[in-house]
């Protein structure tokens, strides 16, 4: 077990206080690992083990507990038995019914401090904001980045290099529980594949009362061959027409929300830097998680393009950047990350192989007058930095500390 201290950093500063912690994230991305690692930090910090309450709610020996009634009754006859501030972990709440109601009760009743996962993004919308408006604080937690794979991975084989590391991540991708399977390659995308179906089942299919499954995966599946690319919910109307199946793009748009609320996907809005403005059409779309991709339908090293970009993306979104997709003119900067009062834009490209791939990845800054940092990333191994725009491997700029 790493110690994951990108999170920890985040949520150190919240531990013990009476705000609610909820840890949000795709199914499996380490969730309740989070917890385990704020149940060793209170440890170390003199907090007996036995003023833990913990629960995992897609246990099935906790079915009972499933209603906020049962739950309630429970936590305060355990509570009872204690003496002084309780520490409550409740894992996948979302599988318990009316549980906001729960969770504002322990609040009010109890000298606690609370924490809780969950794996949709509607978790923090309706009730929820109600009950516990500005009393809560989120954090969402993704798949392993890149360095924190190489940590794991490297426990597994020792002797391996950051290159041959980064291959493996390019079929593999993030997802925590890849280490118990030693990253083979067979039984590593059976997982993936398992967990893709869990997900779209029990996260999208099922959350959402999904009757045309086949419909969900069409869709699903044209947004995954094509992360990346703009495309608008009519378009994807349009291409099902012509594959035999009719729907509006308003159902399209509800599907999308589906699989976005669930973690699978990421929409990046862009956004005109010249007229400052977001623009409503033609948003990209990201996956969660690129060994799924993979391991679902395929075409990493095809894509790779579009696979290098998915993974510079999701880590501006693990070290907390907002991130839009830049238009000037005619042309787009892939990411425009801001963080406060800190900017970063990046160009994500495969190989700088040819002078006038070179002038497009390079030129497209031309037109952005500011002094903030301006990157093109690529697999190239060495540096053709210019006229004030750096150059990175990718490898090197996915494992720096800072990018500023």
């Amino acid at each position: 077990m790493i110690k994951r201290e990108t999170y920890m950093r985040r949520i150190r500063p919240f531990i013990g206080n009476e705000l609610v912690k909820v840890l949000t994230g795709i199914r499996r991305s380490g969730k309740s690992v989070m917890l385990n690692l704020i149940q060793e930090e209170l440890a170390e910090r003199g907090v007996e083990r036995q003023q833990f309450i913990s629960f995992n709610f897609e246990n099935m020996s906790n079915a009972h507990l499933c209603n906020a009634a049962a739950l309630h009754d429970e936590i305060i006859r355990r509570a009872a038995d204690l003496d002084g501030k309780v520490y409550l972990f409740f894992d996948e709440i979302q599988e318990v019914a009316g549980w906001e109601k729960c969770i504002n009760s322990f609040r009010v009743e109890l000298d606690c401090d609370i924490y809780i996962t969950g794996s949709n993004a509607k978790l923090l919308s309706g009730e929820l904001a109600t009950y516990l408006a500005g009393r809560y604080v989120e954090f969402i937690i993704y798949p392993f980045s890149f360095g924190e794979f190489v940590e794991l991975y490297r426990t597994v084989y020792p002797d391996t290099d950051t290159r041959q590391c980064f291959q493996k991540y390019l079929l593999l991708g993030g997802m925590p529980y890849l280490s118990n399977l030693r990253y083979e390659e067979e039984p590593c995308r059976q997982y993936l594949r398992d967990l893709f179906n869990s997900v779209e089942l029990k996260d999208i299919v099922k959350r959402n009362s999904i009757r045309d499954v086949d419909m969900l995966e069409r869709i699903v599946s044209y947004i995954t061959a094509n992360i990346g690319t703009t495309f608008s919910s009519t378009a994807i109307s349009r291409y099902l027409k012509s594959e035999g199946r009719s729907v509006s793009a308003e159902t399209v748009l509800n599907y999308i929300k589906a699989c976005t609320d669930a973690f699978l996907f990421y929409q990046v809005k862009r956004q005109d830097l010249q007229g400052k403005k977001i623009l409503t059409v033609n948003e990209k779309y990201y996956v969660a998680d690129h060994g799924m991709r993979e391991a679902v339908f395929g075409g990493n090293m095809k894509d790779i393009n579009l696979v290098l970009e998915n993974i510079v993306y999701m880590e501006l979104l693990r070290r907390g950047y907002a991130v839009t997709v830049g238009k000037v003119s005619d042309q787009e900067i892939d990411f425009v990350a801001q963080i406060r009062d800190s900017k970063l834009y990046v160009q994500v490209s495969y190989l700088l192989v040819a002078e006038d791939t070179i002038r497009r990845e390079f030129g497209v800054f031309d037109r952005v007058r500011d002094n903030f940092p301006k990157y093109v990333v690529t697999l190239d191994e060495f540096d053709m930095s210019r006229d004030g725009i750096k150059h990175r491997n990718i490898r090197d700029f996915l494992l720096a500390e800072e990018w500023n």
